[in-house]
Parts: structure tokens; C-alpha cells; sequence
């Protein structure tokens, strides 16, 4: 049986494991998110978020897209290759509300796994 459960081993957390990501990514670009993704090591993939505060002033609304985000993640993830996902926010991303951000967010994990297959068989 699928676990849907969202351990520590899924998540990216040292500034190194966030700075290998941000060499020749794959993208994947929506109005609120910018998705970039490298393949891992790992037996699946892992998600990092950054949420700035110059694109969401309050932390309740940072931490309701970082939710979001998560959230959306945990159902995905078996959808989706051993990749390492870095989630950035996008301006104006506080007025999105949270259906339109999850109807965005589950088309990019789409876009991302496909585009991440793609590039493995270049």
C-alpha cells in the first residue's frame, strides 16, 4: 500500500541540497510557482520551499502557501520521479486563493515529471 505521509526524508533542509538545484534545473512556470528540479540519488522525491517575504508580507499567508504546497506534494508524490523540487513563490501570490493555487500546483507536478522524463532520454 501507497504511504501519503510527508516524512523528514522527503524534504530538502541543508542549504546544499538547495544550492545543487539551482545549477541547470529543469523548470516548470506557472503565475504563482516556479518549480526547479534535479534528479537524486534517493528512492523519491524530496520538495524544499521558498517562500519570500517580499512576494507574501504576512507569515499567516506564507504559511498557508507553504501548506498548500505540502499538502499537494503528499498527494503527488507517487506520481513524480526521484527528483529534488525546489517551489518558489511568485509575485502576487497572496491573492491567488487556495483552490487556484492547488488547481496550479498538481498541472506543474504533471509538467515537471514530464519534463524530467524527457531530459533522461536525451
Amino acid at each position: 500500500m501507497k504511504s501519503y505521509s510527508f516524512p523528514r526524508e522527503l524534504r530538502l533542509l541543508t542549504p546544499s541540497q538547495f544550492s545543487r538545484i539551482f545549477d541547470h534545473p529543469i523548470k516548470a512556470v506557472s503565475d504563482h510557482f516556479t518549480l526547479l528540479a534535479k534528479f537524486n540519488n534517493e528512492q523519491s522525491p524530496r520538495l524544499g520551499l521558498t517562500i519570500a517575504k517580499k512576494k507574501e508580507k504576512t507569515a499567516v499567508g506564507r504559511n498557508r502557501i507553504k501548506r498548500i504546497i505540502r499538502e499537494s506534494f503528499r498527494l503527488n508524490q507517487h506520481n513524480l520521479p526521484n527528483i529534488d523540487i525546489v517551489v518558489l513563490a511568485r509575485d502576487h501570490i497572496g491573492k491567488a486563493d487556495n483552490k487556484q493555487l492547488q488547481r496550479q500546483l498538481n498541472k506543474l507536478w504533471k509538467k515537471i515529471a514530464q519534463r524530467s522524463e524527457n531530459s533522461l532520454k536525451k
